[in-house]
């Protein structure tokens, strides 16, 4: 299996206080696969994929070599980048609300980028978004693009979002902790949104999140990450049976510890492992 991508000594730092965030990670993600990365709060995950898409805050300095089809990302001029942005790398984002100008309807951004990136009409674009939207199981898409983002939840924005990333196809989907928002019920069907955007598209995933048990269903390889530093990667099998690392097993003994919890309250067998 080919690499799709490859990240070489990746470092990224602070240029104002000259904290180092990142102090160089190397991982790759193979063809058609699911790579997560996880780790607690402020790990160094999210950092990491944006630097990956160059969306990192002006002050966040990044350097190493970042290769996606041969091409290395960071010698890109920042006009080249944007024609990649979405179309070939595009990125969900954790909050739904921050994808989308707050001052017009989500449809306006839905058009402008298919635009821009295909060159559709208006009507073209509501047609090929009415599809997607659809089979994101989201009803009278029509009202939703009328919308604006405060108006619609969490979980139907993110619906948005994974339907634009449909019609776009994109090579590498990458999603910034796109369930943290969400209530239970919403978690779960955008997960399945997401397993079955992978099944149709067979696109590249970099999926990022401190929930386990969401990735256990969903990655094929694991990055553990802790202090901006990757402790420990392997096969996702590997990782939740045969973890080396001292954190990645803290990580998923806890992860046990609250089913186990949860299966207690519930009264059930079963249903924590969902």
């Amino acid at each position: 299996m080919t690499h799709l991508l490859e990240v070489a000594n990746l470092k990224i730092w602070d240029s104002g206080t000259g904290k180092v965030i990142v102090p160089g990670s190397s991982f790759h993600v193979k063809q058609g696969s699911c790579l997560a990365i996880v780790g607690e709060s402020g790990s160094g995950k999210s950092v990491t994929c944006r630097a990956i898409m160059r969306l990192n805050k002006t002050r966040l300095r990044q350097s190493g070599d970042i290769v996606f089809k041969g091409e290395n990302l960071a010698d890109l001029p920042e006009s080249e980048m944007r024609k990649k942005r979405g179309k070939q790398l595009c990125m969900i984002l954790q909050n739904g609300m921050r994808a989308f100008d707050p001052s017009c309807v989500v449809g306006v951004h839905l058009k402008e980028t298919l635009h821009q990136h295909f060159g559709w009409s208006k009507d073209e674009a509501v047609t090929h978004m009415k599809l997607a939207m659809a089979s994101v199981m989201l009803k009278n898409p029509l009202e939703v693009m009328n919308k604006y983002p405060h108006q619609l939840s969490g979980g139907m924005l993110q619906r948005v979002m994974i339907a634009l990333a449909m019609v776009l196809e994109p090579d590498i989907l990458i999603a910034d902790e796109p369930t943290t928002a969400l209530d239970t019920i919403s978690q779960y069907e955008v997960v399945e949104q997401f397993l079955q955007l992978r099944e149709r598209m067979g696109c590249s995933m970099i999926f990022i999140s401190h929930d386990l048990g969401v990735v256990k269903k969903i990655a094929d390889e694991v990055l553990v990450m802790k202090d901006g530093v990757i402790v420990e990667k392997g096969t996702t099998r590997a990782i939740f049976t045969e973890a080396e690392h001292e954190y990645t097993r803290y990580l998923v003994s806890t992860k046990q510890a609250l089913n186990h919890h949860f299966r207690r309250l519930m009264g059930g067998v079963g249903l924590a492992e969902r």
